[in-house]
Order: structure tokens, then C-alpha cells, then sequence
């Protein structure tokens, strides 16, 4: 049953996908109703109602089979090069000195190498003091992502995908990586931290669906990194055979 109120958030499961559509509380008006009909009709679909409107949110829906998920995953570590497995190792141990109390230069470098080399010129324009900040509040237990995001996003050379690959680092049970190859295994491609939020959240109940399993061997050893090796897989797989066809 559906309530109205200043905020309202509706999250559409996998049910509506049959066609279900909830009751609509008879205070609702005539055109929110229709317009809440339209909506509910659509898979994996948000609506946040805001004092009277409402903000049309992201809808995500995963392209891959959920069955190959764990052989995607697979695939994606074993064409990776070793210098790949290198770069991703040390992010994630840099990660983990990150959450333990090491807010230093040096493991954000290590971290943002593994993602974009020509990014750590700019790094060093950011002031010890700076850095330290961002790192603490992106590593305390509890914070938001918006404001882990917000914190990282305010040093010198981190854009969203490089702070969303920060946080997979520092948080690997919470975060994966903003990567367009994962996006379009998601049917997306915007960016923006309000998009992120949504992302994360989606793919970590995905995750927690035990759709795949962490990859115990390989670096971010959760299922949520798992997935997002799937995800990237699964798209890279696509370049290559339009490349062949």
C-alpha cells in the first residue's frame, strides 16, 4: 500500500515485472495516480515525490545472464596482464592501510594509478593536510557515500569514476568502480553522484542476491568486486565480437 507524505521513495522489485501494480492511496490526485501507473509499469524503477513532485530516477537492470556471472568474472582476472594484476593488488592493499589509519599520499597514488596513470601529476597539488581529510572521512565506518564522494571529488585530479575506484579500494564490501564497461552492463552511461549512490546500491543488492561469489585469491575478494569483473567482462565480450562480426 502506498502512503503519501513530503518524501516518498517507491522502489519497484522484480515482482512489477509481471505487471504488478500497487494500490494508490485514494488521497493521491488523478494525475499522480496515472502518472504512478506508467512508472510502476516499468522494471527497477524509482520515484521520489517531493513536496507535491517528483524526481524520475535511474532505472538498472543487468544484461549479463545471472548464470554466467561467476564465469565472466573468471574470464575478465585471467585476460587481465599481469601488470593489471599488479596495479589491482596494490590498490587494494593500499585500500586496507587507508581503512586502518594510513591516510597518506603514497596509497591514494597507488590506488589511483590502478585506474588512470596520467591522473597522479595532479595529485601532487593537493596539500598533505587535504589529502589526509579526504581519506579520513571517506574511511570512517558509517559515512554516506555522498559524502565520501564529495570529500574525494574536492582533491585536485579526482573525478567521479577515480573517487568510485577510491572507495571500492578503501570499502570493497560497499563499493565497486563506476566503469563505462560496467554501465553498459547496466543499460547506462550517466554520470553524476546521485547516479553513483543508485549504482552502488543496486549492484550491492545484486550482490547480495548470491547471484556470484568473491573471487577469494584475487584482490577486493568480495562479491561486489566479483560482479563488477562480471559486468566488465560481459561488455568487453560484446566489443570484441561487433569487432569480429
Amino acid at each position: 500500500m502506498c502512503s503519501f507524505g513530503n518524501v516518498f521513495i517507491l522502489e519497484v522489485t522484480r515482482s512489477l515485472r509481471l505487471g504488478h501494480v500497487p494500490y494508490l492511496h485514494e488521497r493521491g490526485t488523478e494525475k499522480t495516480q496515472r502518472l504512478l501507473t506508467i512508472k510502476f509499469a516499468q522494471a527497477y524503477c524509482c520515484l521520489r515525490f517531493l513536496n507535491g513532485g517528483f524526481v524520475h530516477m535511474s532505472q538498472f537492470e543487468l544484461r549479463p545472464s545471472e548464470s554466467e556471472l561467476q564465469q565472466l568474472a573468471d574470464q575478465c582476472w585471467e585476460k587481465a596482464g599481469e601488470r593489471e594484476h599488479e596495479l589491482e593488488r596494490a590498490a587494494y592493499e593500499a585500500g586496507a592501510s587507508i581503512r586502518s589509519g594510513e591516510y597518506s599520499l603514497a596509497n591514494l597514488e597507488t590506488i589511483v594509478r590502478w585506474k588512470s596513470e596520467r591522473v597522479i601529476h595532479y595529485l601532487i597539488a593537493n596539500s598533505e593536510l587535504k589529502i589526509r581529510e579526504a581519506l579520513e572521512i571517506a574511511a570512517a565506518p558509517g559515512v554516506s557515500t555522498r559524502r565520501a564522494m564529495e570529500a574525494l571529488m574536492e582533491l585536485r585530479g579526482i573525478d567521479l569514476p577515480i573517487a568510485s575506484a577510491i572507495l571500492s579500494a578503501i570499502h570493497p564490501e560497499l563499493y565497486n568502480v563506476l566503469d563505462y564497461r560496467t554501465l553498459e552492463a547496466l543499460g547506462h552511461a550517466r554520470h553524476d553522484i546521485e547516479f553513483y549512490i543508485e549504482y552502488a546500491s543496486f549492484c550491492r543488492r545484486l550482490a547480495e542476491r548470491g547471484l556470484i561469489k568473491a573471487q577469494p585469491d584475487l584482490p577486493g575478494a568480495t562479491p561486489l568486486h566479483a560482479l563488477e569483473r562480471a559486468m566488465w567482462e560481459w561488455s568487453r565480450s560484446r566489443a570484441e565480437h561487433r569487432v569480429l562480426v
